[in-house]
């Protein structure tokens, strides 16, 4: 029985050391550790500690990672489901539909950016729910068209990014201005109630970018905005009056888009200080005058529509040295004279459009009419020829080419082609009297 213990004692020692090295992970390979883990021995707890370093997220107590208790409670208080955790699991919020960004706060990370997409009808904003919800920095409504009530104070000193996007029916300019430290403001496709622009980005002093369009705005364009704008769309309302002068104080602007309103007058010269911008849009409303030479000082124009409106004088030639230039829009307008681009300047646009200038005309000589343009051939006087007769699609389009002298000439042999009526018919009759004053003397003389 003596000689057997020593082997049994061995094979105890092999058992142990086994259950020990198992314990342990290799180096290099990640540990998944459980929520609730199971205590392990001191050897074990040493060797792990030279593999690498799990991920906060990953640990099992990171109470930071849970979003704050009463948050959690306030986005279920509104009817929006979540799930136990939106801050890890963000894109299970509301169905995958919504979007959750939370900050790196302890004990409990706050949500910083909430996005609510089509929405159902139990969705219901609650005042409380809201100032829970203070630590927002970016809240965006879209196809969410529920009733929109008054944001706690908290809530509105801490966004700085508001979106409203066919949602919160029935918005006035008074809410929308209460938002004052915003960055960055769009509402579009939702009706707002105001003056003009103005009463809502009156008090705002850190505007950057602000889109409110197809929103049925009335009022006029503000003479004076916050000069740090780099984007301005009020496309789509009932913007009247004239563009202000003013407007040359937006240096940093890049984007100003006011097309689909009702504005009027002259496109003001000092555009022109707009040295920044980029995209230009203007279009569908009723402007009137030259487009100001000050244009050709803006260096890095890409976009300019100016259609539809009631422009007149001739077109400037020095939108062909703008080398950005893509996208180029003049049609519909009074336009007159000859246009002054070329098929190069032309070709490297991405949009060219002059059609719908009844007095605009192109050089035959330097353009085919195979362009398609919407406008006349000139004559050699600069003017549109008549349109041509619509040709059968199996005709030989070279007649389009012919120079303007044999388009004169063939108008000359129209003309000579045949004696004029009122001329052939004053002969015609002086040769019938002549005709019966022969025939008279002739049957005179043979009754004698």
């Amino acid at each position: 029985m003596d000689q057997q213990k020593p082997p049994l004692l061995l094979i105890l020692l092999l058992l142990l050391s086994i259950k020990t090295f198992s314990a342990t992970p290799p180096r290099g390979v990640p540990v998944v550790v459980s929520p609730t883990p199971a205590p392990v021995s001191s050897p074990t707890t040493k060797n792990a500690s030279s593999s690498p370093p799990l991920p906060p997220s990953s640990t099992p107590s990171t109470p930071s990672s849970a979003l704050d208790p009463k948050q959690l409670r306030a986005l279920q208080s509104l009817n929006i489901p979540t799930s136990k955790d939106p801050c890890t699991h963000p894109t299970s919020l509301l169905q995958k539909n919504n979007i959750t960004q939370c900050d790196s706060s302890k004990p409990f990370s706050h949500l910083i950016s909430l996005r609510l997409l089509n929405c159902s009808d139990d969705v219901a904003l609650s005042f409380t729910a809201l100032k829970s919800l203070s630590t927002l920095q970016s809240l965006q409504f879209v196809n969410c068209p529920i009733a929109p009530i008054s944001f706690p104070a908290e809530l509105t000193e801490s966004l700085r990014s508001f979106t409203c996007i066919r949602s919160l029916r029935r918005l006035t300019g008074v809410w929308l201005s209460r938002l004052q430290n915003l960055t960055d403001l769009t509402v579009s496709n939702t009706q707002v109630n105001a003056s003009g622009p103005f009463v809502i980005l009156g008090n705002m002093k850190k505007i950057k970018s602000v889109t409110v369009s197809n929103a049925n705005l009335t009022g006029f364009f503000p003479r004076h905005m916050n000069p740090n704008l780099t984007h301005i769309d009020f496309s789509g309302n009932k913007l009247r009056g004239r563009i202000p002068s003013t407007i040359s104080r937006l240096e940093n602007l890049l984007i100003l888009n006011l097309s689909s309103n009702t504005l009027t007058g002259e496109i003001p010269d000092t555009i022109g200080d707009l040295i920044s911008l980029k995209n230009l849009s203007l279009a569908s409303n009723s402007l009137s005058g030259a487009v100001p030479d000050s244009f050709s000082a803006i260096p890095s124009l890409v976009h300019i529509d100016l259609s539809s409106n009631q422009l007149n004088g001739t077109i400037p030639r020095y939108f062909t040295a703008m080398k950005t230039l893509k996208h180029l829009n003049l049609a519909n307008n009074n336009f007159r004279g000859v246009m002054p681009f070329n098929a190069s300047f032309i070709s490297r646009l991405d949009v060219f459009k002059v059609g719908g200038n009844d007095n605009l005309c192109y050089n035959k000589s330097i353009l085919s009419s195979k362009m398609k343009l919407g406008i006349s051939p000139c004559d050699k006087h600069g003017f549109p020829l008549s349109p041509p007769p619509a040709k059968d699609s199996s005709e030989d389009d070279s007649s389009d080419y012919d120079d303007d002298s044999s388009s004169d000439d063939t108008t000359r042999k129209d003309h000579h082609r045949g004696p004029n009526k009122y001329v052939l018919g004053v002969a015609i009759g002086l040769s019938s009297i002549v005709f019966l004053i022969i025939f008279l003397v002739l049957i005179s003389k043979c009754c004698r």
